[in-house]
């Protein structure tokens, strides 16, 4: 009887077998809208119609990055300097941290984290270059790149893909990147300056560029918070929270669970730092025995795939170990 009356009234229908009145459906809302704009040397990336980043691979750029990154309500994340008109308040140190990027400070003994075109003492540092952009499609951009040494020889390519949605109040940003070994053996040398890496808005700092405290958190899945308890240690998720313009938004990247090593260390800085990084072991252990660098041989490779999610509120309140247990 109740298996019974419970499908009737899924009808419509009342117990009494009389027709209830149906509402009308209403529409389901449609997802976001994300579409690209090339130009020579960025895809300008826009959400129905408003921006949500830029991604720079000109060759004047010594590396691959995104800038700005933006909130789903358009309140830019990150630190303008050095890419942009000052912003007050913003300290300019480390002109390498660049928006959103993805190298590593020692690659068979080259840098491509510390290689600003500026840094001319710097006769080791590496550039990342754009050999190809694929077709764009389905809120996706896929590239590739050739790393190269001073002297210009291909020392490994990259095939990076990068999907973007709006999903309610969050920005989801997937990076999916493969790394193959060109002609020589490529070592991936263990250093704390790598590897993915996202420098934050000055006023979401945990330590404020004239050094007093500021108000923002680091917390990692086992629930450390601040930078002295999250700084090299491994979690399978980071997130970083603070104020912009009066409201509270948080930056959370996680590292997939078939990534090499994980659960990935962390280089995250109370200065807005903040940076998935599988390789610094023995700078995170302050231990020059160990030796966390990889090396794989010529057409090998190693995947890396992460997820950035730009969300309102803090890690509690974004639910953000929810939203990594249901990435997985």
């Amino acid at each position: 009887m109740r298996a019974s009356f419970a499908c009737l009234l899924l009808l419509g229908i009342s117990a009494c077998g009389s027709p209830e009145p149906t509402a009308q459906a209403e529409p389901a809302p449609s997802a976001p809208s994300v579409a690209f704009e090339r130009h020579d040397d960025t895809i300008e990336v826009t959400v129905d119609g408003k921006p949500l980043t830029t991604f720079y691979f000109g060759a004047e750029e010594p590396k691959p990055y995104l800038h700005p990154i933006r909130a789903a309500d358009g309140t830019i994340v990150s630190r303008a300097y050095p890419m942009s008109e000052d912003v007050e308040g913003e300290a300019h140190d480390h002109p390498h941290h660049r928006g959103m990027w993805f190298t590593h400070g020692d690659v068979n003994g080259y840098d491509y984290w510390a290689n600003e075109l500026s840094y001319t003492e710097r006769t080791h540092k590496g550039k990342v270059v754009l050999k190809g952009i694929h077709e764009s499609d389905e809120s996706f951009i896929r590239a590739d790149f050739d790393w190269l040494s001073p002297d210009g020889d291909v020392v490994l390519t990259e095939d990076r893909t990068m999907h973007f949605a709006v999903a309610g109040d969050n920005v989801v940003m997937d990076f999916d990147v493969t790394l193959e070994a060109a002609v020589k053996p490529v070592k991936f040398g263990d250093t704390k300056e790598g590897f993915f890496a996202i420098r934050l808005a000055h006023t979401m700092r945990e330590k404020l560029p004239d050094k007093s405290p500021g108000t923002g958190v680091i917390e990692n899945a086992s629930g450390a918070k601040g930078a002295k308890n999250t700084w090299g240690k491994p979690s399978p998720w980071v997130d970083y929270s603070g104020p912009v313009g009066g409201k509270t938004y948080g930056v959370a990247i996680f590292d997939h669970p078939e990534n090499p090593k994980h659960p990935t260390y962390w280089h995250v800085r109370d200065y807005g730092l903040f940076a998935a990084n599988a390789f610094g072991e023995h700078d995170f252990f302050a231990d020059e025995s160990r030796d966390g660098s990889m090396t794989i041989e010529p057409g090998e490779s190693l995947r890396f795939r992460y997820r950035v999610v730009i969300h309102p509120g803090d890690a509690a309140a974004a639910d953000v170990a929810g939203l990594y247990g249901a990435w997985q």
